[in-house]
């Protein structure tokens, strides 16, 4: 009677076990992103490998990019991998800088800029005011908090054009610029690379002679301070965490524009079919 008694405690404990997750007694990791197409393929990216590869329960948190940067450097959120630097970024970095630590790029070429589709006749942003009406007197702009926003603002002084910016996300963005070239009309969005519209249609980049959209960037992993002693396995994989290049990060990014296609689920096709980089990440 003992025995079984014994037998029935036994099968009890092991079933409790197997109830428990994977993250049971580690901290939930938690990480903030601005919901750019490439913010979130990288984002999702990495909260799959937490928790598909390392046992840990994430939380990702969409939010504009100002309370992105104020979060982590309060310590709200463990971290960041869509830091835009060194120019877009820029002003959030210097308000927090001694309050975070940056682990450096995830991909390098990245670049800012208006983008126009190739049927556009002209090839330079000081060439806009001549042809305002085509454009219907819009520059397509995304969610305002965007430092994209805040150097384009720049750009429409700068150049004295007479065309309005017009705030709404990336989403909204890439929607209409769909819609003009499928009616084969003229917009400009404001655009950055790598972005999967760039694989999906034809589209050249504006001249800035001013340089008021910057030069090339890279984007980064920014990081609370402490989280290296409060999470020393989080902290060494997203301080490896990187592409091997730039197509990898944009092949990411087109399948999430699949029809039906789900961003976690992708990133975990990313695990699957680019073993050798995610393995690179984790050891």
């Amino acid at each position: 009677m003992l025995k079984r008694t014994l037998n029935i405690i036994a099968m009890a404990l092991l079933i409790t076990a197997l109830a428990v997750p994977a993250f049971a007694g580690k901290d939930k990791v938690k990480i903030a992103y601005v919901e750019w197409d490439c913010a979130a393929a990288s984002t999702n990216l990495v909260q799959a490998v937490l928790q598909e590869k390392m046992g840990y329960e994430v939380e990702i948190i969409p939010v504009a990019a100002a309370a992105m940067w104020q979060a982590t450097g309060t310590g709200d959120v463990d971290g960041m991998v869509t830091a835009w630097l060194p120019v877009t970024h820029a002003d959030y970095l210097a308000k927090v800088k001694d309050k975070v630590v940056n682990l450096g790029p995830i991909v390098g070429g990245a670049k800012l800029g208006w983008a126009v589709p190739s049927y556009v006749t002209i090839d330079s942003i000081a060439d806009l005011n001549k042809y305002a009406d085509k454009f219907d007197g819009k520059v397509i702009g995304i969610d305002p908090g965007a430092g994209l926003m805040r150097l384009s603002e720049k750009t429409i002084k700068d150049y004295d054009l007479k065309l309005e910016l017009m705030e709404g996300s990336g989403a909204t963005m890439t929607a209409t610029l769909a819609n003009a070239i499928k009616n084969n009309e003229w917009v400009v969005v404001t655009a950055w690379s790598p972005h999967w519209m760039f694989g999906k249609w034809n589209l050249k980049y504006l001249a800035d002679p001013k340089g008021t959209l910057g030069g090339e960037e890279h984007i980064d992993t920014v990081v609370r301070k402490g989280l290296d002693k409060d999470m020393p396995e989080v902290y060494a994989f997203l301080d490896k965490f990187e592409y091997k290049d730039a197509t990898q990060m944009q092949t990411l990014m087109a399948w999430n524009q699949e029809p039906g296609s789900d961003r976690y689920e992708n990133a975990k096709r990313f695990i699957k079919e680019f073993p050798e980089t995610v393995d690179s990440w984790l050891k």
